[in-house]
């Protein structure tokens, strides 16, 4: 298992996790998508669009990632003080017996349809199977969102199931539709 920072990328995007000095540009996306993100998210915290919250999440991210139970990266253009695009988050890793986590992301409304998602999640899950050793990840959406369903879709994810209530998005319970891939060369962990 890697304990390195991953720094994943093409020439069209950086995949990494944010940094303090990346907050200015944390804290334009949440403001610009607002709106379009709302559908598919939890109702943020009152403080979510300020300074002081994304410097939390930034801790946040780091601490989590060094003791093993995420990898929350952001998808930023190239070069210094790139906005960001959108979020591959890798979240509640549990070791053991499971060798799992959950898959999340948004991407940013102006950058739909290039195919930027697609990429930035292969390379992720590469990383999450290749690096971090991982046998399954999970990933869940609400049933009106086809386009996330697609994305999953071309990466190989199966659908494992329906949850009816299953999360409080927008508000309200809604259902999501479950879904799953397995890593083919995973490895039992040494020791």
């Amino acid at each position: 298992m890697s304990t390195e920072l991953p720094r994943l990328g093409t020439g069209a995007f950086e995949l990494r996790l944010a940094e303090e000095s990346d907050v200015p540009q944390l804290l334009a996306y949440r403001r610009e998508n607002a709106d379009h993100f709302r559908p598919f998210e939890p109702v943020p915290a009152a403080d979510h669009f300020t300074d002081a919250f994304w410097v939390r999440q930034v801790r946040t991210d780091h601490d989590e990632f060094e003791a093993g139970l995420s990898v929350r990266m952001y998808l930023f253009e190239p070069g210094p003080l790139a906005p960001v695009l959108g979020l591959v988050s890798f979240s509640n890793i549990v070791r053991g017996p499971f060798q799992s986590c959950l898959l999340g992301y948004a991407l940013a409304e102006r950058e739909q349809g290039r195919g930027l998602m697609t990429g930035a999640l292969r390379l992720g899950i590469e990383y999450m199977f290749g690096e971090m050793n991982l046998h399954r990840i999970s990933a869940n959406f609400v049933p009106h969102n086809a386009p996330s369903g697609a994305v999953l879709k071309r990466l190989g994810f199966a659908v494992d199931g329906y949850a009816r209530d299953y999360l409080m998005i927008d508000g309200r319970w809604q259902d999501h539709i479950l879904t799953s891939l397995l890593n083919p060369a995973w490895t039992p962990p040494a020791g």
